[in-house]
C-alpha cells in the first residue's frame, strides 16, 4: 500500500456554484470556505500530515475587485475567527506565494497565523496564495544565484516556498482538466485526480474514495 503524506487541492467551482444555486459567485466563495474546514477536518481523521490549497493564483488578480476584495476579506474574518481552534487542534499553516504583494492587513493576518502555528504538528496546512508555480521556479534559481550555488534538481527543491514532501495526490474539482501554474515542479508524478464536481459540493466520503484508490495505484516513478 502506497504511503500517503501529501494531498493537494485545486479548488475549482466556487463561482459556478454560487450563480448554480441562483446567488452571487461570493456566495459560492463563502461555501467554499467551509468546504475547506470540513476537508482539513477529514484530513486529520484520515492521518493525513500535509495538505495544500490552491486559494489565490498569480492570475487571478484579472478577476473583478470587489470579487478579489471579498476573498481576501474572507481570509481575514476566517482567521480572526477561526485562529483559537487552529491551534487548538494542533494544525500548522504555511503560506506559498508572492505575499509582498498582497494588502498589508492580509500579510499582517498570515503572518499572525503562521507565527501561532508554527510548533504544531498534527496536520501542516499549506495555503497558495498569490501563487504561481513558474513563479516559484524562479525565485528558486534566484536564490542559488544570489548564494552562488549549484543549479541542480536538489538545489532548487530546498529553494522552492516550502521545502516539503511533493504531493502524492493532486485532486481538482469544477471538471477543468489542467494544471493551472500550480506546483508544476512538485507534481511531476503525483497521482491525479479530476472530478467534475464542484469545490463546495466535495464531501469527505470523495476525498476518502480517492485515497482508497489511491492506495491501489501501482507507483513506478519512471521504472517498471
Amino acid at each position: 500500500m502506497n504511503n500517503l503524506n501529501h494531498i493537494a487541492f485545486i479548488m475549482d467551482g466556487n463561482g459556478r456554484w454560487g450563480l448554480k444555486k441562483k446567488k452571487s459567485r461570493n456566495y459560492g466563495h463563502l461555501a467554499g470556505v467551509k468546504t475547506v474546514q470540513k476537508i482539513v477536518e477529514a484530513s486529520i481523521s484520515f492521518k493525513v500530515p500535509i495538505v495544500s490549497f490552491y486559494v489565490f493564483s498569480s492570475e487571478n488578480w484579472k478577476r473583478p475587485k470587489n470579487e478579489i476584495n471579498y476573498l481576501f476579506n474572507l481570509i481575514k474574518i476566517y482567521f480572526k475567527k477561526e485562529i483559537a481552534n487552529i491551534v487548538k487542534n494542533k494544525i500548522k499553516i504555511n503560506i506559498l506565494g508572492r505575499l509582498n504583494n498582497l494588502p498589508f492587513e492580509i500579510r499582517k493576518t498570515l503572518s499572525s497565523a503562521v507565527k501561532k502555528t508554527k510548533k504544531n504538528n498534527k496536520l501542516t496546512v499549506n495555503l497558495a496564495i498569490n501563487y504561481g508555480s513558474k513563479s516559484e521556479i524562479i525565485d528558486s534559481v534566484k536564490r542559488l544565484n544570489s548564494k552562488s550555488k549549484k543549479i541542480n534538481e536538489k538545489n532548487i527543491n530546498s529553494n522552492l516556498y516550502l521545502d516539503l514532501p511533493f504531493p502524492d495526490i493532486l485532486i481538482r474539482t469544477g471538471g477543468q482538466k489542467r494544471l493551472s501554474n500550480f506546483m508544476l515542479w512538485q507534481l511531476s508524478y503525483s497521482e491525479i485526480f479530476f472530478l467534475d464536481k464542484l469545490w463546495p459540493d466535495f464531501s469527505k466520503n470523495d476525498l476518502n474514495k480517492i485515497i482508497k484508490k489511491y492506495h491501489k495505484i501501482k507507483r513506478n516513478f519512471g521504472g517498471i
